[in-house]
């Protein structure tokens, strides 16, 4: 009899110390999925936005499409401030310091993008270079220190690459919110698609190809759907013309008859308009869609609305 209450007593001990260790086993099974979940950041949490900024209005407005309401989205220009020489301020550098996201398009239209990466000291900060890896179009103008012409953009299939790196970039930041960031891509490369074939279908039946521009920002539309750009000032849009430069532009706008000399809203048409003048054409604006003023971004206009608006204006200017 005392031998069965000492087993049994030996019995209750060592059920006793299978039950605390396994307890000590789950406890430190919970404790290491909480220590992966706070390495997560911002994604561990589907509460809390990322905080993305944008270096100007088309890679703003690509990026409000795809992050949409999981975002805190801001555009380091200014509406209406025209992008190809403005600096990045104190303040600007600050904000970046405590960035999750910085899109910016590349190939030379953001100037100071390369000195900003180099003075922020913010490891978690994922950066993307929206044109990166896309086929660029040489500047034609020697005279200025651009290699490459950076408005790929306006190529709405360019645009759709550009989008797709920016999503991917957003995925990066917030694996949690994939599946949101994939259906707004999906939605917008959609329509992208569909703006690219209005384009095909409107300008390819045209019996004019040729286009006076004041700024030589449109290059990779007119690769993408068969026109013919001459520009009056280089692809920095501050740059003015020679006298023998204007006169070679009066000659050909005489020769081709064109009836339209195009300009834009955030550079003077002072010079567009002096050869509008000379020619008997009209100066009226194509949209480069560098930046759009305030007053445009309040009454809903965004990529979609001003590239259809640019195409209703060259229909009519190439008829």
């Amino acid at each position: 009899m005392e031998k069965l209450r000492v087993e049994i007593k030996k019995f209750g001990l060592v059920s006793l110390i299978l039950l605390f260790m396994s307890a000590l086993i789950l406890s430190g099974c919970d404790s290491k999925v909480n220590t992966q979940n706070s390495n997560m950041g911002s994604s561990s949490d589907p509460g809390k936005k990322l905080t993305v900024y944008t270096s100007f209005y088309p890679m703003y407005d690509l990026t409000k499409k795809v992050g949409g309401d999981k975002i805190n989205l801001k555009n380091l220009i200014p509406a209406g401030t025209e992008p190809h020489d403005w600096e990045p301020t104190p303040g600007d550098m600050g904000n970046l310091e405590k960035a999750d996201v910085l899109i910016y398009n590349g190939a030379g239209m953001e100037t100071w993008i390369d000195k900003v990466l180099k003075s922020i000291d913010n490891e978690k900060l994922v950066t993307v270079e929206a044109s990166k890896g896309l086929k660029l179009l040489d500047n034609l103008d020697k005279n200025e220190n651009l290699t490459y012409d950076p408005h790929v953009w306006l190529n709405p299939m360019l645009a759709k690459q550009e989008m797709e790196a920016i999503k991917n970039a957003l995925v990066s930041a917030d694996p949690l919110n994939k599946e949101y960031y994939e259906k707004n891509y999906n939605d917008n490369a959609q329509k992208l698609d569909q703006l690219d074939q209005e384009y095909k279908k409107t300008i390819g039946v045209l019996s004019k190809k040729d286009i006076v521009v004041a700024h030589q920002a449109f290059g990779y539309l007119c690769s993408a759907y068969g026109l013919n750009q001459v520009a009056i000032e280089g692809l920095a849009a501050d740059s003015e013309p020679s006298p023998a430069r204007m006169a070679e532009i009066v000659n050909f706008v005489k020769e081709k008859q064109l009836k339209y000399i195009f300009f834009e809203e955030l550079v003077s048409p002072k010079v567009a308009q002096t050869i509008a003048q000379e020619t008997g054409a009209t100066a009226t604006v194509l949209n480069p869609l560098e930046g759009l003023s305030e007053a445009d971004q309040q009454a809903g206009k965004d990529y979609f609305s001003v590239m259809r608006d640019n195409l209703e204006v060259l229909k009519k200017a190439l008829q």
